[in-house]
């Protein structure tokens, strides 16, 4: 299915979506850029980053709805990966920044705008490496007031969820004093099949065909409860617990 949809390509007519929608990003990107680098001198964190990405999140066709109570405090979100969509809708919803694994680094200009929203980039396959970023990782929270994680490690349909990698979870252990651990279900509703962006979808067709949709996008940030503290004592536990908790809360939605 994802194979076909990605051959498929993007329809004649839908071309000239696209091409607004590339034109409002440029526009939207230089506006940011201008102000990120005004506001930078007089203010940290600079609340653009967060901002342009909630705004680009809006040009892409996504309307984001936020459900649960944010923590008051400095937290550590742990959310399932569905799509590229994901990191938008959280940042402008949370003003989080990011824990993303180094391939990611390895695309300068990339690397250069994430850098900016303060993501750690970390080692998926070396776990000295991971756990070597907790200064990083602890000097971001400072910056942000929050860091999002996605365990899975890549992005997937979802449902069912990926196994979650507790190797990834050791950049945020051992926890700082007062920082809550809350999971974080992002929910696609009936189009998260569509949006999803899996298989062998090369990145750059799934970025196109979502912005030839014609219909709104509507996207939904579960904020479950914080993690009892009794789970958070190792890496492994926190893991299970974040998964559970947004097993169950997928489960609960199914139910009538």
């Amino acid at each position: 299915m994802n194979a076909n949809r990605s051959a498929r390509g993007i329809s004649p007519e839908r071309w000239p979506i696209v091409a607004f929608r590339i034109a409002l990003f440029l526009i939207w990107l230089s506006l940011a850029l201008a102000a990120y680098f005004a506001l930078r001198p007089f203010t940290r964190p600079n609340p653009v980053p967060s901002r342009f990405l909630g705004g680009t999140a809006r040009i892409a066709g996504a309307r984001v709805k936020t459900t649960g109570t944010l923590p008051a405090g400095p937290a550590f979100f742990i959310a399932n990966h569905v799509s590229w969509i994901d990191i938008l809708a959280i940042a402008g919803a949370t003003g989080s920044a990011f824990v993303a694994h180094d391939g990611l680094a390895a695309f300068g200009p990339l690397r250069w705008l994430c850098r900016m929203n303060d993501t750690v980039f970390v080692s998926r396959h070396d776990r000295r490496g991971v756990s070597g970023q907790i200064d990083d990782v602890r000097a971001a929270l400072a910056d942000t007031g929050a860091l999002t994680l996605f365990p899975e490690g890549t992005t997937g349909p979802g449902e069912p969820l990926l196994p979650f990698k507790s190797s990834l979870v050791s950049a945020l252990t051992p926890l700082p004093e007062g920082v809550s651990v809350v999971p974080l279900w992002i929910d696609y509703g009936t189009e998260r099949a569509d949006i999803a962006w899996v298989g062998e979808e090369p990145g750059l067709a799934n970025v196109l065909r979502i912005l030839a949709r014609r219909r709104r996008l509507d996207v939904t940030l579960h904020v479950l409860p914080p993690i009892a503290p009794e789970a958070l004592a190792t890496r492994k536990s926190i893991t299970i617990a974040a998964r559970q908790a947004i097993e169950a809360a997928q489960s609960a939605s199914e139910r009538p």
